[in-house]
């Protein structure tokens, strides 16, 4: 019964912030360039789904790793499409990159365009690499930051795959940080394919960012290295911190 519920209250909800976004786009256009206001309204959207009285929760844990300000590009690991929602508790102003296929999904297709993120064909990874360095940059210079999951599609077992060279390459030709994210417990949101696992609790740990010197220094694929072993250990580590609370 809550299932339905969740559901019916997000359709409402979510019709009601799609036109919302759409209204703030084109008010505040031409002098907000970073969109960071349609950011916010999906923010909004994103607090609504999580935010519920049923249960359903994400924390987010290391805000004191981002500088106020500053753009970064932003390695998350992938398990789910609930990834892209539980981000949106991360406090910085992004755009995400993802395959086209998201883009024709019926309100979250819409909602990505409206918010500017980044379609790419992965069928074609040398139009795909250009998109994400030209359009990636041009975001980087507005001010906003980039969001990539540098596996380039979900894990199947929910541990980190090898990474993409993607995120790496735009973070070294922009010349700005890398912020590594992981995220644990999104893959466990739906049980049985559309029931909602209301005990489940999503969490989210923002790593220290890698400086933008270091990542100019280091090889691309050295980099791509460094940072999913970073990323595996401390995924593995905020596993343990969350099956630690439930006992």
């Amino acid at each position: 019964m809550f299932t339905i519920l969740y559901y019916i209250f997000t359709l409402l909800q979510v019709t009601f912030w799609f036109i919302v976004s759409i209204i703030v786009l084109a008010v505040t256009y031409p002098f907000d360039k970073s969109r960071r206001w349609v950011h916010w309204c999906s923010e909004q959207i994103c607090r609504l789904l999580f935010n519920t009285p049923f249960g359903l929760k994400r924390t987010i844990e290391g805000v004191e790793n981002i500088e106020k300000g500053k753009s970064y590009v932003m390695v998350l690991n992938h398990n789910s499409g609930v990834d892209i929602f539980a981000a949106y508790k991360i406090p910085l102003n992004f755009r995400w990159v993802s395959k086209r296929e998201v883009f024709r999904v019926p309100f979250m297709g819409p909602l990505l365009t409206i918010h500017g993120d980044i379609p790419i064909e992965r069928g074609n990874p040398t139009e795909a690499m250009a998109k994400v360095l030209n359009l990636g940059k041009l975001w980087l210079g507005r001010g906003a930051s980039v969001a990539i999951f540098p596996e380039g599609t979900r894990s199947k077992t929910g541990e980190i795959n090898r990474f993409k060279m993607g995120a790496f390459n735009l973070a070294k030709e922009a010349n700005v940080e890398i912020l590594p994210i992981v995220m644990s417990g999104t893959n466990k949101v739906f049980r049985k394919g559309w029931l909602v696992n209301w005990k489940n609790q999503v969490a989210i740990r923002v790593l220290k960012p890698i400086p933008a010197e270091e990542v100019a220094a280091t090889d691309v694929k050295e980099m791509a290295q460094k940072v999913r072993e970073q990323m595996v250990a401390e995924l593995a580590d905020l596993r343990a911190k969350v099956a630690a609370k439930k006992k």
